[in-house]
């Protein structure tokens, strides 16, 4: 992978960017650069291979040959955002990654899969991890299946897992596809800040699980409902035989 780091600086609201080519994980490394780092400051780094890259709980994510994995450390702040732990900031990246790759894929509109996931032509295409450190800052990663060959993608995932190249029939430049995230992210945190409701919308129009029937799982407790979209706040609504819920975290199955 090659792209412009000095470009994105330049052109972005990032400070700095690491271009590593393997790491554990990119999360992990954005966590221990947050120690060097002046709190106002961000940082974007960019891994072309992972060893164990990071999903939501004990999951992990697949980084094939070609993809593109990356984390951002900011303060929310800079975006007029709190310094605590916000929900809807993961479907902010989600819509923002909607909006990058929507322009590529063309004939397969992307969408959200609640909490964290971007999906095209019914198979995950990229997902989006958050975590808040102590002080608040935060770390977004996210992994993208750009130019990876679905025959390098493990057995168990072939049939779940959509690539940009498998999509397009494609390349894409990584450096191009930063750049658009980077703006499309910032345009996305600043509404959550100044006009909320109208974010939240967007969440519930981009949906992909409206109608589907689906069972969250918070701890021991498993609740089946019929997916009613996603609420302005980031809640996941499910029609249950007890009536409508709310979902603010949890596990799909």
């Amino acid at each position: 992978m090659t792209f412009d780091a000095s470009h994105l600086i330049s052109a972005t609201w990032i400070d700095a960017v690491e271009h590593h080519g393997e790491l554990d994980s990119t999360q992990n490394r954005a966590r221990a650069a947050a120690a060097e780092l002046p709190r106002e400051g961000s940082l974007l780094v960019v891994a072309d291979r992972q060893s164990a890259g990071r999903g939501r709980g004990a999951n992990r994510w697949w980084t094939g040959e070609g993809s593109l994995a990356f984390s951002l450390l900011f303060d929310p702040t800079r975006f007029e955002l709190p310094r605590r732990a916000v929900p809807q900031v993961s479907l902010a990246a989600g819509v923002a990654l909607v909006d990058t790759v929507a322009p590529v894929v063309g004939d397969h509109p992307p969408g959200l899969h609640w909490p964290n996931d971007v999906y095209a032509a019914d198979r995950k295409l990229a997902g989006v991890l958050v975590d808040v450190l102590p002080d608040g800052r935060h770390i977004v990663g996210v992994g993208i299946n750009t130019n990876s060959a679905l025959a390098d993608v493990p057995d168990e995932l072939r049939e779940s897992i959509a690539t940009l190249h498998w999509l397009t029939g494609r390349l894409v430049d990584h450096g191009e596809l930063l750049l658009a995230f980077l703006e499309q992210f910032a345009v996305a945190l600043r509404m959550l800040a100044q006009a909320p409701l109208q974010l939240g919308a967007r969440f519930n129009e981009l949906c992909l699980q409206h109608g589907q029937v689906l069972t969250v799982r918070n701890g021991a407790e498993r609740t089946t409902g019929r997916c009613a979209g996603i609420a302005p706040d980031g809640a996941l609504l499910l029609d249950t035989d007890r009536g409508r819920r709310a979902f603010y975290s949890g596990t799909l199955r």
